[in-house]
């Protein structure tokens, strides 16, 4: 069996930050890596599932929300995909601002109600919002 791309990735070379993926059918994949793999810091699983509800939301929302195809956590717990069509490197950096600035703004996590998540009790705003903070300054770093 062939393995995926993002296994042919050596991860203990792999630093925190923003790596382009694979293009595919117009598509790219972005590997938003906010813990570097295989330290043992990884994302609290409480932490990762509320952020992909203040990114999914922020991200959808934006005035990009049309070339936002997927974002979700990794299970690795190091990080998140966005899968995006007609955004390059820049424009992925200026948008993830702008969207994790809205989304530490918010004061609840959004489709956090029992009605609207299917894990709706496992979710950690303050976790979430510190790694946002954190990997904010990653990207600014860029």
């Amino acid at each position: 069996m062939d393995k995926i791309p993002s296994f042919t990735k050596n991860h203990d070379t792999l630093t925190t930050g923003l790596h382009e993926g694979t293009t595919m059918h117009g598509v790219t994949t972005w590997d938003l890596r906010f813990k570097k793999p295989n330290c043992g810091n990884y994302i609290t699983p409480d932490a990762l599932h509320a952020t992909e509800h203040l990114l999914a939301t922020t991200l959808r929302n934006s005035a990009r929300k049309d070339d936002i195809i997927y974002f979700g956590p990794m299970g690795c717990r190091t990080g998140y995909y966005l899968l995006t069509v007609n955004m390059d490197r820049q424009q992925v950096i200026s948008l993830l601002k702008e969207c994790i600035k809205a989304a530490l703004a918010l004061e609840e996590v959004p489709g956090a109600k029992r009605e609207e998540c299917g894990n709706y009790l496992a979710h950690d705003l303050k976790g979430a919002k510190s790694d946002l903070e954190e990997y904010l300054k990653v990207l600014e770093s860029l």
